[in-house]
């Protein structure tokens, strides 16, 4: 049977504020109290797995032994079928430019000129978004789960409300980008979403989130 949270304090096991205003948008109606790797000057943890999942839980537990505290951590990104998969697990590496700084207007240029390359058009193709989410407990137990949202890219970008790759991810049954789409309305329907929904009904008792 799945641990169930009963304590108040939680981890966000993230140094992405993007993320982190995500999560804390998502606990608003919770009793919890909400803090996050970056607000406790945790170091961010070498992300050497071979798949959300891994990579997740490498930062949940990094974060949940350091705070003593339960942590969640999602690992998340875009992945484009007709380049193989691309970006993947790498979404945030791609952006990085020669600083070593991260510029998803860069990115989003690779995946536009991936695609050119084999002759086809950027805007249209299928994507979809993938996020883990794993739960971490400071003695090492773990939770993970794993959400998806389906869609298709284009281009030029369109939005500023959201970041990383949402500008030119347009979900299934919308005309709108991530990036034009109203948070609370993006927080129903995003994979980040439907991963919450699933980690609320196996770790939490009470769910107060109604999306």
């Amino acid at each position: 049977m799945t641990r169930k949270f009963a304590g108040q304090n939680i981890i966000i096991a993230s140094h992405n504020s993007g993320k982190i205003l995500e999560f804390e948008e998502l606990f608003t109606n919770s009793n919890y109290r909400i803090t996050s790797a970056s607000k406790l000057g945790f170091p961010e943890p070498v992300e050497d797995g071979n798949s959300f999942k891994e990579n997740a839980e490498i930062k949940a537990k990094a974060s949940a032994v350091l705070g003593e505290h339960p942590a969640i951590s999602d690992d998340s990104g875009l992945v484009v079928p007709l380049i193989n998969g691309e970006p993947g697990i790498h979404s945030a590496r791609w952006a990085l430019n020669d600083s070593g700084d991260k510029n998803f207007n860069l990115a989003i240029e690779k995946i536009k000129n991936k695609i050119m390359a084999l002759g086809e058009a950027p805007s249209g193709q299928d994507a979809y978004f993938v996020c883990a989410l794993a739960m971490c407990w400071p003695d090492g137990y773990m939770k993970t789960v794993e959400g998806y949202a389906y869609g298709s890219l284009t281009f030029p970008p369109n939005g500023n409300k959201g970041f990383g790759y949402d500008p030119i991810f347009i979900p299934n049954g919308h005309s709108l980008t991530y990036g034009q789409i109203e948070p609370v309305k993006k927080h129903q329907i995003s994979h980040r979403a439907d991963a919450f929904r699933q980690l609320l009904a196996a770790c939490f008792e009470k769910n107060w989130w109604q999306h």
